[in-house]
């Protein structure tokens, strides 16, 4: 079977898989997710036209040498393993997805990242993280980071020199000597953050004296940030406190290409019209802590959306147009005042990330859940479930479920304390058969 392209092997027993793999020299696409394989043959090495690869939920605990010579792979997947540490892939020059969560990595070095410049999304949620080293500045191209659950008590500063960076996740680590309210102000207040803690020499006069403010600063660029606009595609406006957000806010864009919004901390009671200008770039968008009732169907229009963050508002219902945002992978609504889950977002599949604590929400439907098929997280700690139906220990996608401060009795609190695994096999348990 020389000329096949695609095999998916997922959903079995395999404890193993033979060294003849190496001969389907025209595979693109590979699936051995959800197996028993506690190592894979060196032969892979020479599937040089692979593109994805998949061994999530397998007992691996290192890759072989030789998959770092399949310079084609653009996705790879080691979810759930055993690894203690990342794969070294310096030939994987294109490698532009590497998700290795729910393993047991401790250490990062410089020797696992220094080839990954093209890479856009690293997910090691759910590891042993103690640190982070300044050589994660090398990777360029990164737009996503999630490190949720892990040991990380600081941050090198030169995250903040990562120019793409759109979503930088750390819920769930022991973070000292940084502000848990600048935490919940988003990825690019956090990394404003980390650049002031840089020192940068400053530049100095022919007189020995550094610059100051002058005659010819415009009074425009102490209302945005130009520098962020141009460089980082970042149009920022928040920490206001304004019911508006002024026209020559969007009027600094100047045509830039925006990849990312931050209007949070300010007293907006709906989504500005003038943002569907930015629809053809914009990728996150930060609307939390205002005072937004309604969502208008402008927002719905920003179909390139892959991160929206609605926490502390003032929502009870959202549109069923957002079902239109088939890109979107992360939604935060926790602090509102929802009474029911809503449904629109069963319907997109896209979702990886549902944060909805601290509303009031009375019941879900794992029937539908379970059609979210890469959804990995999901918290809905201190709302109204009075039951937890069992159905939702199908839902196997999930990584991490958090339903703590909720009125049921079942779960108990010595399950919910064993975490997310065990909540799952014990609500399979209680379905009937």
């Amino acid at each position: 079977m020389t000329d096949l392209e695609e095999l998916d092997l997922s959903n079995n027993c395999l404890k193993n898989i033979s060294g003849g793999l190496g001969s389907l020299t025209h595979l693109t696409r590979l699936n051995v997710s959800n197996n028993k394989l506690k190592a894979l043959p060196a032969e892979i090495g020479s599937l040089k036209r692979l593109r994805q690869l998949d061994c999530t939920s397998n007992l691996l605990e290192e890759v072989p040498t030789s998959m770092a010579g399949m310079d084609s792979l653009e996705q790879l997947y080691l979810r759930q393993n055993k690894l203690t540490f990342l794969p070294e892939l310096p030939d994987c020059r294109i490698l532009k997805e590497l998700h290795v969560g729910n393993n047991q990595i401790n250490t990062l070095g410089p020797q696992h990242l220094s080839h990954l410049s093209c890479l856009n999304i690293l997910e090691l949620r759910d590891n042993k993280l103690k640190s982070l080293p300044d050589e994660i500045a090398l990777l360029k191209g990164l737009e996503r980071l999630d490190l949720t659950n892990n040991d990380l008590s600081s941050l090198p500063n030169s995250l903040a020199n990562l120019p793409n960076l759109k979503s930088l996740q750390l819920e769930g680590n022991p973070l000292r000597g940084i502000r848990r309210d600048l935490l919940s102000k988003g990825t690019q207040e956090l990394l404003k953050y980390l650049r002031g803690r840089i020192q940068v020499p400053e530049a100095k006069s022919e007189q020995g004296e550094a610059p100051g403010v002058t005659a010819m600063t415009m009074p425009s660029d102490s209302l945005v940030n130009t520098h962020a606009i141009a460089t980082l595609k970042t149009l920022e406006y928040s920490d206001k406190q304004a019911p508006v957000i002024p026209d020559a806010v969007f009027n600094a864009v100047g045509g830039s290409p925006i990849t990312s919004v931050n209007f949070s901390k300010n007293q907006l009671i709906d989504v500005p019209l003038r943002i569907v200008e930015l629809k053809d770039s914009l990728c996150d968008f930060n609307l939390g802590f205002n005072k937004i009732t309604t969502i208008s169907l402008n927002l719905c229009m920003l179909l390139k959306l892959t991160h929206l963050d609605l926490r502390n508002n003032l929502l009870v219902s959202l549109p069923d147009e957002l079902e239109a945002m088939t890109r979107l992978q992360s939604i935060i609504l926790s602090f509102n005042r929802f009474k029911t889950f809503p449904d629109v977002l069963y319907r997109i599949p896209t979702l990886e990330t549902i944060l909805i604590s601290t509303n009031q929400i009375g019941s879900i439907d794992p029937l539908q859940l379970i059609k979210l098929t890469k959804l990995s997280t999901l918290d809905l700690k201190n709302n109204d479930l009075l039951q937890i139906p069992p159905a939702l220990g199908n839902c196997e996608s999930l990584r991490s479920l958090n339903l703590e401060g909720n009125p049921f009795r079942n779960p108990r609190a010595a399950i919910l304390a064993k975490g997310t695994n065990a909540i799952l096999e014990y609500l399979r348990s209680r379905i009937p058969t």
